[in-house]
């Protein structure tokens, strides 16, 4: 029997994923490195209450901001909405069943440009984290549209010391990027496989070991691409 290949996955990921990886003799430790809370203030709440009356423009990069921003607002908002694609896109659909998803992309960058391409948008709500990266932002207000940005939730690093020696690390998010090089060092011939662009670019900030990024931005579309390059090499 071929030993299996051991992966390190940053994230705790769905168990169907594990149990795919599992049969293609691929073995997967998961480490949360990061953990996120909840943090609306008095302010920001009677904001986000005021703004589900009115007619917006907003933007949701994670299913975390969609969740948090729920359970304050009715699904009845009458918004029209850009987001991230596909797994936030999907809880926008879910959530928010009355507004308008006016547009979609893979990464913030991309998503930037096509909002700056809509004409009709002159101001924007933008709800995050307190760890945004700054480039949807900043991309917006070089086009002269005024952003109002809402923290609805806080992400917390969680170093861990890693000890044992992995084939591969899965890296779903900057935050955990740099919660996991604080304490730890890799070798260059570890592959790093990463959720997006945005993930990518911090990895390489870190390190020159190959990354590979996934086709789409989902948990399953990175499994799957770690199945497919261990194959392609002939390890498996």
């Amino acid at each position: 029997m071929q030993n299996k290949i051991q992966i390190l996955s940053t994230k705790k990921i769905d168990s169907t994923l594990i149990q795919l990886a599992t049969e293609n003799n691929i073995c997967v430790d998961q480490l949360n490195f990061i953990q996120t809370e909840e943090c609306i203030s008095d302010e920001i709440k009677k904001r986000i209450i005021k703004l589900s009356k009115e007619k917006i423009t907003a933007i949701f990069t994670s299913s975390k901001t969609v969740n948090v921003v729920r359970k304050i607002v009715s699904k009845q908002t009458n918004w029209k909405i850009y987001c991230i694609e596909p797994a936030t896109k999907k809880t926008v659909e879910n959530i928010f069943t009355s507004s308008v998803i006016a547009g979609s992309a893979k990464d913030a960058a991309q998503l930037a440009e096509k909002i700056s391409k809509d004409d009709s948008v002159k101001q924007i709500v933008f709800f995050c984290g307190n760890q945004r990266r700054n480039t949807l932002p900043k991309k917006l207000r070089s086009n002269e549209i005024k952003v109002e940005e809402l923290v609805v939730y806080k992400t917390i690093e969680k170093p861990q010391l890693v000890s044992k020696t992995y084939a591969g690390i899965l890296f779903f998010s900057p935050s955990a990027v740099k919660s996991f090089f604080s304490s730890n060092k890799i070798k260059e011939s570890t592959t790093l496989f990463a959720i997006g662009n945005t993930t990518a670019e911090e990895v390489r900030l870190f390190t020159k070991a190959k990354i590979i990024i996934a086709g789409n931005p989902e948990q399953k579309e990175l499994i799957n691409d770690v199945i497919k390059y261990y194959t392609s090499i002939k390890i498996l």
